[in-house]
């Protein structure tokens, strides 16, 4: 009995191990279903080198318009955030006292006038002492003195734009009473706008005036500014090492303001050959980059991919440049990199494919 159940016993696990060991080499000899990817043709294009920074906007000419002289508000000719004018008025002061003033100085001046031609023809009869007329001409002077001083003020209550702008929040009420340096309203010149940015000094002999610069900004997703750099500083800031320029950027609509902050691509006057492929074909590994490469099977004709570690280079839009590790007219996949290991099997299907533009531009801008 104890023979016949140990060979029993034996027989059923023997069974399970052979069925076990036939299972597993039925799951060797079957083939993982192809994935599917899209791919892209490796292309060596002309590729312009270019420096990259982050900087401030500023206003070609902005200030804080104050009073000048004390006195009260009576007229206020400006709407805030309404463009201006050079020379347009945008607050009146008061200036009853300084007209009365100014009618007194001028009828003054008047008879100083007259005083000095009667003493200018009575001189040339002989019939007055010299110092009359030093004495009347002083006295003309004086009265065309007084009415010019006069009128500064009345000029200096009149505050007018110096230049044409963009006003801000108004800071005066009317009838309110100003001192001398009370402000008044922020008044901006926006377009041009300045693009302040620094590189450092190692750039120094790459960037002159006259290159054409890109700028993006976080407040208009999708939206490239181009504008043009304008000044080179001939000083390097001691502390920092570093090279300051300035951009100017056409703002027509003014959607640029002072102060916001952007990323700069300053365009090189150099050309190179590049091989580039699209940023979706790279795959990011903590121990190198790869992409893979599509190719013919060794035995029959199915496309299979090998994973190949590049060296990568500068950026622009959807483009990347390979420096090392793809040659051009390599076919590479572009989507679905998840899915694949070295030596799989894969099939091609670019009805879809990533964007692959120098420049992109958004759908709705």
């Amino acid at each position: 009995m104890l023979a016949v159940m140990t060979l029993l016993v034996g027989g059923v696990i023997g069974f399970k191990l052979y069925g076990r060991h036939m299972m597993n080499v039925s799951l060797a000899r079957q083939k993982p279903p192809p994935a599917i990817v899209a791919t892209t043709e490796a292309r060596e294009l002309e590729w312009q080198p270019s420096l990259h920074a982050v900087g401030s906007f500023a206003a070609t000419q902005g200030i804080v318009v104050s009073a000048q002289l004390d006195g009260a508000a009576t007229r206020i000719a400006f709407e805030p955030g309404a463009a201006v004018e050079a020379g347009q008025l945008l607050v009146q002061q008061d200036i009853s006292t300084e007209t009365a003033q100014l009618d007194s100085a001028e009828a003054a001046a008047v008879l100083a006038g007259i005083a000095l031609e009667r003493a200018e023809q009575l001189r040339a009869n002989g019939t007055n002492a010299p110092s009359d007329l030093d004495a009347a001409k002083a006295g003309a002077q004086q009265a065309r003195a007084a009415v010019a001083t006069i009128r500064s003020m009345i000029e200096k209550k009149t505050i007018r734009a110096p230049f044409a702008g963009r006003t801000g929040i108004r800071q005066v009420n009317l009838g309110q009473f100003l001192r001398s340096g009370a402000p008044v309203v922020s008044l901006q010149a926006l377009d041009p706008i300045y693009f302040n940015f620094t590189l450092p000094q190692q750039n120094a002999a790459s960037v002159q005036p006259g290159q054409s610069v890109t700028v993006t900004v976080d407040a208009w997703p999708g939206a490239a500014f181009r504008g043009t750099i304008g000044v080179v500083n001939p000083d390097v800031d001691p502390a920092t090492r570093a090279l300051q320029l300035q951009a100017a950027l056409p703002n027509p609509d003014g959607r640029l303001q002072p102060g916001m902050f952007g990323a700069v691509e300053v365009q090189l006057p150099v050309q190179e050959r590049r091989v580039t492929l699209p940023l979706s074909a790279i795959v990011y590994n903590p121990y190198g980059d790869a992409v893979y490469l599509v190719e013919k099977a060794k035995e029959g004709g199915d496309l299979v991919v090998r994973q190949q570690f590049i060296t990568t280079g500068a950026t622009r839009g959807d483009q990347v440049a390979i420096l090392k590790g793809v040659a051009p007219g390599a076919v590479v996949v572009t989507a679905g990199q998840l899915k694949l290991r070295n030596g799989a099997t894969v099939v091609v299907n670019n009805a879809v494919t990533p964007s692959d533009a120098a420049h992109p531009q958004p759908d709705h801008p």
